[in-house]
């Protein structure tokens, strides 16, 4: 899983509740188990039309926004089925952070799992980095998971909390098999003892 640090770059608005993970990505694409090729698919159904032409007015879909690094969206992001799907499209799009007011618990979870940061933020803070968005690609943010900060493009500085465990395992780019790979010596010592003290087993 790739670290994350800091990262500066465009951030989309999405200013929509309740998006759901189908709208994120909707259900005839979760044949694959790869965590690549998904981000062609992200929110599909508002992207393309049923000739699969892009609708121009989707954001994403917006010169402005088509290597957009950050979204910011409406309260309860994620909601839905638990499909970890949803953040793999996301990332594979090149998001690498969602700012919300809320998330639904099984996608934010999902979301540091795969390298993505979610940030959730009272309404009224949402709304500055919402309008700061709406400036289009000239308009960047800075997102600093080791200072916890979010940055706007005029340079106004917004906290957020993150759960200092999640914190280190973004940091330090540990997903769950990561996290089991670090203690590859101490697995490797306990297994070398087992086999010697019960090698019936």
């Amino acid at each position: 899983m790739d670290k994350f640090e800091t990262i500066t770059g465009i951030a989309a608005p999405m200013p929509m509740i309740n998006i759901d993970t189908d709208m994120i990505i909707p259900k005839n694409f979760l044949k694959t188990i790869k965590r690549t090729g998904l981000g062609v698919n992200l929110f599909d159904e508002m992207r393309y039309d049923d000739d699969r032409n892009e609708i121009p007015d989707f954001v994403l879909n917006k010169d402005a926004y088509r290597n957009a690094e950050v979204l910011v969206a409406g309260d309860n992001f994620g909601c839905g089925s638990s499909r970890e799907h949803a953040p793999w499209a996301i990332k594979d799009f090149g998001i690498r952070c969602v700012i919300a007011p809320s998330f639904a618990d099984i996608f934010f979870n999902n979301c540091f799992k795969n390298g993505i940061l979610p940030i959730a933020l009272p309404q009224e803070q949402v709304d500055i980095l919402m309008k700061d968005a709406e400036k289009g690609a000239n308009a960047r943010m800075t997102i600093d998971l080791e200072a916890q900060t979010v940055t706007t493009s005029d340079g106004e500085v917004i906290k957020f909390d993150v759960d200092p465990f999640k914190k280190h395992c973004l940091m330090e780019g540990l997903d769950d098999i990561g996290l089991t790979m670090a203690k590859a010596d101490s697995i490797a010592s306990y297994e070398a003892k087992s086999n010697a003290e019960r090698p019936w087993v």
